[in-house]
């Protein structure tokens, strides 16, 4: 499976339209089935940015709403809160999208984007808000890896 790595950096061009990193194309395009949208976009429930997402991976989200009852006020919450403000894009042939308004109102982005790996997800962040964010997982992972000890009790 193509993984979503590392931090790119792209503009909005005149026309209100982002290039998706050629990495990232490339990793969604490996994975899109035919007659799916090549990603689909969300705004994140954690963070102040966007998460994107191919179409297997969106419904392996999905997958747990089948545990409630379809008529049920916890399944239409759930159901709201994926679907309700998820946009599936297919990018131009230069690879550009057009982010809808609400996501880039829940993202402010402005000029500038990174676009974060995140392995199987990846996420479209406001630049200094997509930093301090890497700064600041990077402090939690020392935190979360610093507490665990190895199977024999010897810290490594």
């Amino acid at each position: 499976m193509s993984m979503f790595l590392g931090t790119h950096q792209n503009r909005f061009d005149a026309k209100g339209r982002v290039s998706i990193p050629a990495p990232f194309r490339s990793a969604l395009r490996t994975q899109a089935q035919p007659g799916e949208a090549l990603v689909i976009l969300r705004p994140s429930h954690l963070h102040p940015c966007i998460e994107a997402w191919t179409s297997a991976a969106f419904a392996s989200l999905a997958q747990p709403l089948d545990e409630y009852d379809p008529f049920s006020e916890d399944h239409d919450d759930l159901a709201a809160s994926l679907y309700a403000d998820a946009y599936p894009l297919d990018s131009d042939k230069e690879g550009r999208i057009i982010l809808p308004d609400i996501l880039r109102t829940h993202a402010s982005l402005t000029d500038e984007v990174s676009f974060m790996g995140l392995g199987r997800v990846f996420q479209i962040w406001n630049p200094e808000a997509a930093a301090e964010r890497r700064l600041q997982a990077r402090a939690r992972a020392k935190e979360l890896t610093g507490s665990r000890r190895p199977a024999n009790g010897v810290a490594a």
